[in-house]
C-alpha cells in the first residue's frame, strides 16, 4: 500500500513567519517519513528555498499568479488541478492568504476531498481581501490557526468553528545556544561594534516590509530606555522597504549611535545568545515565531497585547505585555527588565523551558499528522 501523498503549497521561500513555518513544517514531515511530501509554491523566489534543496526537492513546481480575477488565475488553477491528479495527491495543506485562495479552488476544481487552510493573523488587509478568504475556507474541510486568538478572529467573522483547528507554531529549541557560553566575547562582535563598557543589548527580530511591526514604537521606546541606561544598544534585525526611513528616524530621535540595524543574514540563535531582552511591539500578529524564538534562547519578552502574545509570555513570569502604539509602557518595561539582571534571567528561564514544553517542532509535528490522519480517514 502506498503512502498518501501530501502536498504543502507555499506562496514564495521570502523570510517570513508563515514561509519558515511552512518549509520547516515540510522537512520534518519529510524526515518522518509517515507521508510522502511534495512541495508547490506561487514563487520560487526566497532565501528559504535552500531549505527545499535540502530535501532533495527535485522540481519545485511554481503556479505564478497576477490576480485572482484574470485568465491566468483560471490557466494556473487548471495547472493545479492536472498537477493534482497526475501525481495522485491525498491531501493539500496552504500556509497563506495567496495560497489558501489559489489552493482551496484547485484543489477542489480537481475533487480532492482533503484540503487544510491556514490562518496566522488576525489582520486580514482589506474587507474584500477577507471576503476572498473566507471563499477559500468554505471550500476548505478544516483551516489551522496558530493560535487561539486568530481562531476567535476567524469564528467572530462568520467561519464555523468546528472547521477551526489550533496547532501552535513550532521551533527548535537546540538552534538556540546557551545564552553564557562565550559570552560578550567573540560572538557579540559579530552583531554590533563599538559597544560601551558593560552593554546590555536590547533586540527586535521583526521584517521591515510593513508598519505594522511598529520599530517606530521601538525606536520611540529605546529613546526613553536609554535615558537612565546609558549602556543599552538597541539592536534591529530585519530587512525590508522601510528600513532606511528607521535609520532616519532613529537619527532624528538623537540614538542612530545606539542602535544597530544588522539586516537578516544573521544566525538568529547566535544573536540571541547575545542579547538581553527580546521585544516585539507590532500592532496586529497571529502567534509570533519571533516571540518563541527569544523564549528558546532563555531572554525575558516584552511583547504588546496582540494576537497570540498572552498564550506565550505569561505577564510577570516569563516577561511583560505592553498595549499596543504604546512607547512609554514598552520603555517601562524594558527599563524595569535591563535595572534588575536576577529577575530578567529568571523570567527567561521559565521562558526556556516553556518553549520546550509547549511550542517545539515534535508537538507541532505530532498536531499535524494527527490532522493528516483525521481527514484523510473520513474520506
Amino acid at each position: 500500500m502506498r503512502k498518501k501523498r501530501i502536498l504543502q503549497l507555499i506562496g514564495s521561500f521570502e523570510l517570513g513567519g508563515s514561509e519558515l513555518q511552512a518549509v520547516r513544517l515540510a522537512r520534518n514531515l519529510r524526515r518522518d517519513g509517515t507521508f510522502e511530501i511534495c512541495v508547490a509554491c506561487l514563487d520560487r523566489r526566497g532565501p528559504l528555498i535552500s531549505e527545499i534543496d535540502r530535501l532533495a526537492e527535485p522540481d519545485i513546481p511554481e503556479f505564478p499568479l497576477t490576480s485572482f480575477y484574470d485568465l491566468n488565475f483560471l490557466r494556473q488553477t487548471l495547472r493545479l488541478r492536472s498537477f493534482l491528479k497526475q501525481n495522485e495527491i491525498d491531501l493539500v495543506h496552504t500556509h497563506d492568504f495567496y495560497s489558501n485562495i489559489f489552493g482551496m479552488f484547485g484543489a477542489t476544481a480537481a475533487r480532492l476531498g482533503a484540503r487544510i487552510a491556514s490562518k496566522r493573523e488576525t489582520l486580514s488587509k482589506t474587507t474584500f481581501q477577507f471576503a476572498a478568504e473566507r471563499q477559500a475556507f468554505r471550500l476548505s474541510k478544516r483551516i489551522v490557526a496558530n493560535s487561539h486568538a486568530v481562531k476567535g478572529f476567524l469564528t467572530a467573522n462568520g467561519v464555523p468553528e468546528r472547521k477551526i483547528v489550533t496547532i501552535y507554531n513550532g521551533l527548535d529549541p537546540a538552534r538556540f545556544v546557551n545564552r553564557e557560553v562565550e559570552r560578550r566575547k567573540e560572538a557579540i562582535g559579530q552583531f554590533a561594534s563599538a559597544l560601551p563598557p558593560g552593554a546590555k543589548l536590547v533586540t527586535i527580530v521583526a521584517n521591515m516590509r510593513s508598519d505594522v511591526k511598529d520599530h517606530r514604537s521601538f525606536l520611540r521606546a529605546a529613546k526613553k530606555a536609554a535615558e537612565t541606561r546609558p549602556e543599552a544598544v538597541f539592536i534591529l534585525a530585519g530587512e525590508g522597504e522601510l528600513r532606511e526611513g528607521l535609520i532616519a528616524f532613529a537619527d532624528e530621535l538623537g540614538i542612530g549611535s545606539r542602535c544597530r540595524f544588522i539586516g537578516s543574514g544573521w544566525d538568529i540563535g547566535s544573536l540571541l545568545s547575545v542579547s538581553d531582552v527580546g521585544v516585539l511591539c507590532s500592532r496586529s500578529e497571529g502567534f509570533s515565531n519571533a516571540i518563541l524564538e527569544y523564549m528558546a534562547a532563555g531572554l525575558p519578552v516584552v511583547a504588546t497585547d496582540v494576537g497570540g502574545a498572552r498564550e506565550a509570555v505569561e505577564n510577570g513570569r516569563t516577561g511583560y505585555i505592553v498595549p499596543p502604539e504604546d512607547a512609554e509602557a514598552l520603555a517601562e518595561a524594558v527599563t524595569r527588565l535591563l535595572n534588575d539582571d536576577a529577575m530578567a534571567r529568571e523570567m527567561g528561564e521559565r521562558g526556556r523551558m516553556a518553549a520546550r514544553e509547549r511550542f517545539s517542532a515534535e508537538a507541532q509535528l505530532r498536531a499535524v499528522m494527527n490532522l493528516y490522519d483525521t481527514l484523510l480517514a473520513s474520506g
